[in-house]
């Protein structure tokens, strides 16, 4: 894929800063601009997901801590959130089918435990056209290098999803934790 024809999204989760400037910087020296949104609150991932804070992306990075299945979000005072809402500190799959919206674009999440078939399937559901993170604990290293050579690969020696999944995949034992879901 053409570097200047990828349009990339990138929501940098809480405490996935460094990750984040990291995947920025290395995907703008490919030569790809990307558009960054900072999630400090539910609504803000809510609104990349369906759409409203986006324009037509190819891929959507997921830049979080996740635990069993579930995005990680902060914890606000009761008077902070937004009527609506949803207060958990749990973002998980029934939140992606409630309010995702993501026909024809890739997502690729970072954080642990974000590869378990029920949220991958809800990605898929909303129309991901694939849907590729980590089904375990995984060393955010290794995550991060994941990332930059499945995106190397599709950019630069213009690789297929799998192709490049499969290489990204291939690093070492840590890698391997990512699987990759793709619609039929």
């Amino acid at each position: 894929m053409d570097q200047q024809a990828m349009r990339i999204t990138l929501a940098a989760g809480p405490n996935s800063e460094l990750e984040s400037f990291a995947l920025r910087a290395a995907l703008e020296n490919f030569g790809v601009k990307v558009d960054m949104h900072w999630i400090g609150r539910p609504n803000d991932l809510i609104h990349v997901l369906s759409g409203r804070a986006r324009g037509e992306i190819d891929y959507l990075l997921l830049s979080f801590h996740g635990e069993e299945g579930a995005f990680i979000m902060p914890e606000l005072g009761e008077d902070v959130y937004e009527d609506g809402e949803p207060r958990d500190t749990a973002f998980g799959a029934n939140e992606i089918k409630r309010y995702a919206s993501l026909k024809g674009v890739h997502v690729i999440s970072t954080g642990c435990t974000l590869g378990e078939k029920n949220l991958a399937d809800a990605f898929l559901e909303a129309g991901a056209t694939s849907y590729s993170a980590p089904d375990d604990y995984i060393d955010g290293n290794a995550a991060f290098i994941f990332v930059l050579t499945m995106l190397y690969e599709l950019i630069n020696n213009t690789k297929t999803v799998r192709a490049a999944f499969d290489r990204a995949r291939s690093i070492d034992e840590e890698t391997k934790l990512f699987q990759l879901y793709m619609q039929k």
